[in-house]
């Protein structure tokens, strides 16, 4: 984002916190509000300088900016025309009053009765039935970036789950979001478990993982 490196006790050290506040607030279409929500102001940021991270952030993401609309575009060609569209791999198809989402492990995700309507802001939405903050069912707004979230989320579940199969020889005692938590022999090897967790499956060959770890008597953060 700023073109400089940035250690986290190091060089540039001032520019981390706008960096990692920036990657949690806009990775799914957030801009200055979503910032703010995040306790940006709170964090030492102040209000003029949110508009401008929030475009440095995108300037320097355009990769993930374009796979917002690429998604945004395929799900209402799937709602408006009944045809299977799709974005790199991943599938997006309406039938029987239902959004389908497949996902690269062929798993879907599933919307109840979309429609393309109108969203707070005066613009064009899409929309399903679910339930939302109240805790009833009704129509919910939705768009490009917060079907990618959906995506994103789902697909790290899966890896997660390949990972727990890879590791089945394991004593698996626990999870906690992309994290598992194993208990063993002191002589059990660390860098075979990590190298065991960073195998990519078959239905997601090309993706990079990394699996790093560590070794503690009780659990803890690392």
């Amino acid at each position: 984002m700023f073109h400089v490196p940035v250690e986290k006790h190091g060089v540039n050290s001032h520019l981390r916190q706008k960096g990692k506040i920036a990657e949690l607030a806009l990775g799914y279409g957030g801009s200055v509000g979503a910032l703010t929500s995040m306790g940006a102001l709170d964090m030492g940021l102040a209000e003029e300088e949110l508009q401008p991270l929030v475009d440095a952030w995108r300037a320097s993401n355009p990769n993930i900016v374009r796979f917002w609309w690429d998604v945004d575009a395929a799900v209402k060609t799937a709602d408006r025309q009944h045809i299977r569209t799709e974005v790199n791999g991943i599938r997006f198809q309406c039938r029987s009053g239902m959004l389908f989402i497949t996902l690269p492990s062929g798993r879907n995700l599933s919307y109840v009765k979309p429609r393309i309507g109108e969203n707070r802001f005066g613009w064009e939405s899409v929309t399903y039935e679910g339930t939302g903050p109240t805790k009833k069912w009704e129509r919910i707004e939705s768009y490009g970036p917060k079907f990618v979230e959906n995506i994103v989320q789902a697909v790290s579940r899966d890896l997660l789950c390949f990972a727990m199969q890879t590791l089945s020889h394991c004593f698996i005692v626990g999870h906690v979001h992309d994290e598992l938590i194993i208990e063993c022999r002191p002589e059990v090897s660390l860098e075979a478990v990590c190298s065991q967790m960073s195998r990519s499956p078959d239905w997601i060959p090309d993706i990079l993982i990394r699996g790093d770890g560590y070794e503690t008597p009780f659990y803890k953060k690392d």
